[in-house]
């Protein structure tokens, strides 16, 4: 009988990290059957973040957490003192970009962009400096083959800190164009 071993930094390759940032695969769907959410996963396969909603779709309150259940951000429709807000930047420009600018807690000059494109599941996440943080791409087998829009390529940049609170605008984002 074969064994299994968990792959751990240490034993292989697979999970560590490069000086050129890090890459995930964001499947727009939750782990739990008849649930809306979405599955992060690192370069080994491993569930690394994790959205359940057992509601409906695009609900007012969604928790993003870890692959244990601990959750890491609330997100509110609707929330009186809010660690980020995001607001629709681009009502009247072109009609087939995207934009929305993320402003932390009541620093107002202190922001994110989140940029697509309507109708595409692909976006990037800039910062106030205009650098682009993290790219998401709909997702590409090894043999060429475009998998569904709702399986992404999320690219995070080596200098991105926090995976977590990228991983909240990513849930954003589902949530605001209904791909969760």
């Amino acid at each position: 009988m074969a064994k299994v071993y968990p792959c751990t930094p240490s034993s292989s390759s697979c999970c560590s990290g490069s000086s050129s940032g890090k890459t995930y695969t964001i499947w727009m769907k939750s782990l739990v059957a008849n649930g809306n959410g979405f599955t992060v996963y690192d370069s080994c396969g491993r569930v690394v973040y994790r959205i359940d909603n057992y509601s409906k779709k695009s609900c007012r309150q969604v928790y993003l957490m870890d692959l244990h259940g601990n959750v890491l951000f609330s997100m509110f429709q609707k929330n009186e003192k809010p660690f980020f807000e995001v607001k629709n930047c681009r009502k009247f420009l072109k009609r087939r970009e995207t934009e929305y600018h993320v402003t932390m807690g009541s620093d107002s000059c202190s922001f994110y962009k989140i940029k697509g494109t309507e109708g595409k599941c692909e976006f990037n996440i800039t910062d106030q400096q205009g650098r682009v943080v993290a790219e998401a791409t709909q997702k590409q087998s090894s043999s060429g083959v475009m998998l569904g829009q709702d399986v992404l390529s999320l690219k995070l940049e080596a200098h991105v800190a926090d995976h977590s609170f990228i991983m909240a605008l990513v849930a954003v984002h589902g949530l605001i164009t209904r791909k969760m």
